[in-house]
C-alpha cells in the first residue's frame, strides 16, 4: 500500500484564477461528517475499495473510477463500510481562486455532481501529475502557477470527457446568504459578532440565525468561529515558528486561552498537539 500524501498551500497569499488549497492521497480514507460543508470546492475520487456519500438525505456509492465535485458549504458526509476487507483509498483536491466562479460557470460545472472515468479520461492520471509536480519541489508555493494550470486542465478534461451523472442542485438556502458568507471569508479576523453580521446582511439577528440554521445547521457566530479555526489550522502547519498567542490574534480570537479552549472543544485536541501531529 502506498504512503499517505498531503500538500497544503496558502490560499490568502495566492490570488490566482485557480488555486489548490490541499491535495493528497489517503490509503485509508477517514469518516467525515460535515453538516456545514467544506469552505472550498472539493474533489474526491475512489482509487480502490468503495466509499459512501450522504447528500441531501440520500446515500450514493463511490466505487473505483468514480468521483464527486462538491461546491462550497454543501452539507455532506462520507465513510467506508468498515466490514469490508478492502480499504477505501482516495485522491482528493480542495480548491478555490480569484476566478473560480466565472471559470466553473463558463464550463457549466458550478454545481455538485458525480463523474465517472471514461476511455479518454483517467482521474488518477491528472491528480498524480499534480502530486508528482509538488513532490519534485521543496517549496510547493514556487510552482503554484504550474499546479493551477494542471488543475484547470483537469477541470476542462472532466467537462469534456468525464461522464457526469447524479447532478445535485445547489441548495437554495445557501444562495440567500452567499454574499454574507463571502464577506465573512474576508473579515473573520476582525472583532465582529452577530450584531455586525446581521447589520451587513440587513436582516434581524433572529432572521439571520434562521437562515444559517436552514443552510448549515449552525448559528452565524458558530460559522464565524469555524472560519477562524480553519485558518488557525492552516497557520499551525505552515508557520511552525509562530506562537499560539500570535496565531490567536491573527485569526480573530480574543486571547490565547479562548483560542486554545475553543480549538480543543471543536477539534478534540489542543492547537499544539494538532501542530505536532502534522510536522
Amino acid at each position: 500500500m502506498k504512503e499517505k500524501k498531503r500538500f497544503t498551500l496558502s490560499v490568502s497569499e495566492n490570488p490566482l484564477p485557480l488555486f489548490i488549497e490541499s491535495i493528497g492521497y489517503n490509503p485509508q480514507e477517514l469518516d467525515f461528517q460535515r453538516p456545514e460543508g467544506y469552505p472550498y470546492y472539493h474533489w474526491l475520487q475512489t482509487v480502490n475499495g468503495e466509499g459512501w456519500i450522504e447528500l441531501q438525505d440520500q446515500t450514493f456509492s463511490l466505487p473505483v473510477g468514480k468521483g464527486i465535485l462538491l461546491t462550497p458549504y454543501t452539507p455532506h458526509a462520507y465513510y467506508s463500510d468498515h466490514r469490508d476487507s478492502i480499504r477505501w483509498e482516495t485522491y482528493y483536491i480542495t480548491f478555490t481562486g480569484a476566478a473560480i466562479d466565472p471559470i466553473l460557470n463558463a464550463l457549466d460545472m458550478n454545481y455538485s455532481a458525480f463523474y465517472e472515468e471514461t476511455d479518454r479520461l483517467s482521474f488518477t492520471d491528472h491528480v498524480e501529475k499534480m502530486l508528482n509536480k509538488l513532490e519534485e519541489n521543496t517549496d510547493p508555493h514556487l510552482i503554484a502557477h504550474e499546479i493551477s494550470a494542471l488543475l484547470y486542465q483537469f477541470l476542462v478534461y472532466l467537462k469534456k470527457y468525464g461522464q457526469m451523472n447524479d447532478r445535485l442542485s445547489i441548495l437554495q438556502s445557501y444562495e440567500k446568504i452567499r454574499s454574507i458568507v463571502e464577506w465573512l471569508e474576508q473579515v473573520y479576523p476582525e472583532d465582529i459578532g452577530l450584531l455586525e453580521i446581521s447589520e451587513k446582511a440587513q436582516v434581524s439577528p433572529q432572521h439571520l440565525n434562521s437562515m444559517f440554521h436552514d443552510t448549515f445547521g449552525i448559528s452565524p457566530y458558530s460559522f464565524l468561529v469555524q472560519l477562524r479555526i480553519r485558518e488557525a489550522k492552516r497557520i499551525l502547519i505552515t508557520n511552525p515558528e509562530l506562537s499560539l498567542n500570535k496565531i490567536a490574534n491573527k485569526v480573530g480570537f480574543n486571547g490565547v486561552s479562548h483560542f486554545v479552549t475553543t480549538f480543543k472543544k471543536r477539534e478534540g485536541i489542543t492547537p499544539s498537539t494538532y501542530r505536532n501531529l502534522h510536522q
